[in-house]
This record gives structure tokens, sequence and C-alpha cells, in this order.
């Protein structure tokens, strides 16, 4: 069995792939402090409530948090027996390298969600990433990452406006009513959703712009699914684009190995 890890800013998901199919997916705070051991008991508790009874061989771990890698590896190796390969780091190959500046580090969640979206949709694509950021990856014809934007996330733009002006209140993320507010929470509501869809459109725009050509633009990510609802922009909506880039990438190293 694989275990596929994404760690976060915000979110680290374990997901424990057959083979075939993903039997369990879940979601755990990112945090530096958590030790190998605190990681093995969540995750053999939650393994047991869902009568799982499956020995782990294999990981593979995606983590935009460098200090959480150490205490995963230590995981992997302790309590599954097992060397976890790393995206990002040079002994985890990809499909095909990305081409950025020399010395430009792209971030592993990028790479990983670039593989998972050529591999379903072929090139010339655009990857929107709702997360603690708003990612905007560039997949070239032949599935290389070639580039792309970052922007605030939804939530840390909506806590930034609470924090730096005092009258504001904190409100979730929703699609409003209607764009013209009549209270405080409905204006700020609706600055960030329509601002939001603004953003995603305009950028997605000017990419097409610049690359000349038609691009289908898949979105990824908690919120994306809620942004579906205010734009016709997306080809699609799939939650499970990460983890699906790493079971192609752990699988791509495997048939490697054994060449």
């Amino acid at each position: 069995m694989l275990l596929a890890i994404d760690c976060g800013n915000t979110n680290t998901v374990f997901s424990i792939w057959d083979g075939e199919q993903f039997l369990a997916t879940w979601r755990i705070a990112s945090d530096h402090k958590r030790t190998a051991d605190e990681y093995y008991v969540w995750l053999q508790t939650l393994m047991t409530l869902k009568k799982l009874d499956v020995v782990i061989s294999e990981a593979i771990i995606s983590s935009t948090v460098p200090r959480v890698v150490f205490n995963l590896r230590v995981l992997c190796n302790r309590y599954f027996d097992c060397r976890p390969l790393v995206v990002g780091k040079p002994e985890c190959a990809l499909p095909v390298a990305p081409r950025v500046d020399q010395g430009t580090t792209v971030g592993p969640d990028r790479l990983v969600n670039t593989v998972a979206g050529f591999d379903r949709h072929a090139g010339d694509l655009i990857v929107v990433d709702f997360g603690t950021a708003t990612t905007f990856d560039v997949v070239d014809i032949d599935g290389a990452y070639i580039g792309g934007v970052i922007a605030p996330g939804v939530n840390l733009s909506l806590e930034a406006l609470h924090m730096a002006a005092a009258a504001l209140p904190h409100v979730d993320v929703t699609k409003p009513a209607s764009a013209i507010g009549t209270n405080t929470v409905a204006c700020m509501q609706a600055g960030v959703y329509w601002g939001y869809i603004g953003l995603v459109e305009g950028i997605v725009r000017q990419i097409r712009a610049e690359r000349e050509r038609p691009m289908k633009v898949i979105a990824t990510g908690g919120l994306a699914p809620l942004f579906q609802q205010g734009t016709e922009l997306f080809d699609s909506v799939e939650d499970d684009l990460t983890m699906h880039g790493l079971v192609l990438i752990h699988r791509y190293n495997k048939e490697l190995e054994t060449a």
C-alpha cells in the first residue's frame, strides 16, 4: 500500500492508495511541532475506526512546509519501514522537468498538480489552486511546468482585512446573494467573492493572451467548487488532483527503478 502525503501551509492530507483507488483520505492541521509518534497515533486511530487492516510499505510526500518534512520522514521510516519519496528532492524524478529560470525552486504542490493535470487533460493547461495562496500553474503542450502566478489566498485576504481594519468583522467565504451588500458582512463577502472571480478571470485571460492559444482551465483546492458557482471559466473542478499527481510520480519513479 502507498501512503501519499500532501502538506500545505494550512492542512496536511494523508491518503492510502491500494494500486487502483484511494481507500481513505484524512486531513490534519499542518504543524511543524507535531512529532512522528503523534502522526502515527492519529493515523492508526483513523485506520482502526475505518476498519482498514492494511500494510503500508511505500510513501511519497509533497510539502510546502520544509520543517514538517523531517517528522514525516521519521513517521515513514519508524512505523512503516520505508524511505519516502519527497517531491522536489533530487532523488524524486519527474516525467518532464520544469522549464523556469535557472536556480528557481518550484513549489512541490505545483509540480504535482502539473503532472496530474497533464495526465488527465493533456497540455496547454492552466491549473488554478485555491489554497493558502491562489496559484496558477501553466502547463506546456508536453507536460512541462513553465511558470505561473501566485496571488494571496482567499482566507488570507479576509484575515488581513479583518486585522488591518478594526471595524471590520471576520466573515466566512460564501457566494453572496447580491453584488451590492446592504450590511458590512454582505459588503465584505461580495468584495471577496466577486473580487476573486474577477482576479481569476483576469489572470487567465492574460495568460491565454500571452500564450496565444486555447488553454483549458482546471480548478482544485477546497474553495474551487464555491468559485465555480460564479464563473463558467473552469473546464473541470477536481478535489483529488494533488493526490492523483503523487500516485503518478511515485509510479514513474518505481518504473525507473525497474527499467
